[in-house]
């Protein structure tokens, strides 16, 4: 029988007490994770201009800055010991990545954690026995002790926690566990062992007037076209020059710089609570789109290597791209299909899928993106040309597995 790790992400309703304990250590956690970023910045900047050789270039380890931290730091900043010493230790390691990544090419250079974008979460192992003991209406987080669930029953209970994080956006607190499964359990249901393909492969033509089209003649509209998510939208433009206007009035009384105001803060609270609601709204949707994608149980997904960050140039696009959220659906398609055993086949982004004529393989170079009915000059197949897309894709000989 094998054990599985699977994350549970939920609400929390913590107490007055517990919330401000939340926010302080997140505060200390950020406050940390800027003053390395900020260390090993100097240092690099110092190699740029020679001052440094090669060797000396390379940043100062999150375990010798975090020594730091607690012999020189936490003496001048007593506050910082309000934070557990594991959540400190995690968000220098998290800060160290950063700028491994940075290094190896795979991400730009590491940059402050602003509070108003802030996107810290404190990190707490399993030290104790007692530690993340789960509940069904309650879980006994480190340091935290118990807290209330706004989910009942959402959280295995009884099931064993290995490490779980605490995070706060737009007033609102998560908590996010990690916790061992038997595969034959309940919270398992796509990973029965069971599992057999009944029917075909499919492809999927991912777009911006419908998210996603599938050759088995399944279409998910575009969810940003929906009256709900347009008068959110049309409230989120509202509210946000509601706060500009109190900066912009602001500054007249008080100059060049802005003090913070109560106001401010609400009006701050205001507009990232529709930024959530849309942004969840969003995510809810992708995870619709995959489950209804997968339960078919094809036996292979298709879909195109999109060029997502060039297409994100195209200024008359950039914004319809954006909302689409590909990557992120594309994400979790691959994480789904990898848990099920669907091979996904990734086509190369120059594959021609929306010009070839599903009928006959001609390529209509002059196919044109206005174009939305492919119709064929040599043979006269006609057909959508999202769904002609979709249907070249599912039958791609070229591709790579996922």
């Amino acid at each position: 029988m094998r054990i599985l790790l699977k994350a549970f992400k939920t609400e929390i309703a913590p107490t007055r007490e517990q919330k401000q304990k939340i926010l302080r250590s997140i505060g200390v956690a950020r406050f940390l994770y800027n003053q390395y970023i900020a260390y090993n910045k100097k240092l690099y900047r110092m190699h740029q201009r020679g001052l440094l050789d090669s060797h000396q270039r390379h940043l100062v380890s999150a375990n010798d800055f975090d020594k730091y931290v607690n012999h020189k730091l936490k003496l001048e900043l007593p506050w910082i010991d309000e934070c557990g010493s594991k959540a400190r230790k995690k968000s220098l390691v998290n800060a160290e990545s950063a700028f491994k990544m940075f290094f190896n090419g795979l991400s730009g250079f590491p940059r402050f954690k602003k509070k108003s974008r802030q996107d810290v979460k404190l990190y707490f192992p399993q030290n104790n026995k007692g530690d993340w003991t789960i509940w069904r209406h309650k879980l006994m987080i480190p340091t935290l002790k118990q807290v209330r669930l706004k989910e009942f029953g959402y959280l295995p209970v009884g099931a064993k926690v290995t490490n779980g994080t605490v995070s706060y956006v737009a007033g609102r607190f998560y908590v996010s566990v990690v916790v061992d499964i038997d595969e034959k359990s309940r919270y398992n249901k796509d990973l029965e062992t069971s599992y057999h393909t009944t029917t075909d492969g499919v492809g999927i033509d991912l777009g911006i007037r419908d998210l996603a089209i599938v050759s088995n003649g399944q279409t998910f509209k575009n969810v940003n076209k929906s009256s709900k998510v347009r008068r959110l939208e049309k409230r989120l433009r509202r509210e946000q020059r509601h706060l500009s206007r109190k900066y912009e009035f602001r500054k007249k009384k008080g100059g060049k710089t802005v003090i913070a105001s109560a106001n401010i803060e609400k009006q701050k609270l205001k507009v990232q609570k529709l930024h959530h609601r849309i942004d969840k709204i969003r995510e809810d949707y992708e995870n619709k789109v995959v489950h209804e994608i997968v339960k078919q149980k094809p036996s292979f997904i298709t879909v195109e290597d999109l060029n997502v960050k060039g297409m994100m140039k195209n200024r008359h696009l950039a914004k319809a791209v954006a909302v689409q959220r590909f990557n992120r659906l594309l994400t979790k398609l691959k994480r789904k299909a990898e848990i099920i055993g669907i091979e996904l086949r990734m086509v190369d982004r120059f594959y021609p899928s929306s010009k070839t004529c599903h009928a006959c393989g001609y390529v209509h170079k002059g196919l044109k993106l206005k174009d939305r009915v492919y119709i064929c000059p040599v043979c006269g197949y006609t057909e959508d040309r999202d769904y002609n897309a979709s249907l070249n894709l599912r039958d791609a000989k070229e591709y790579r597995v996922a």
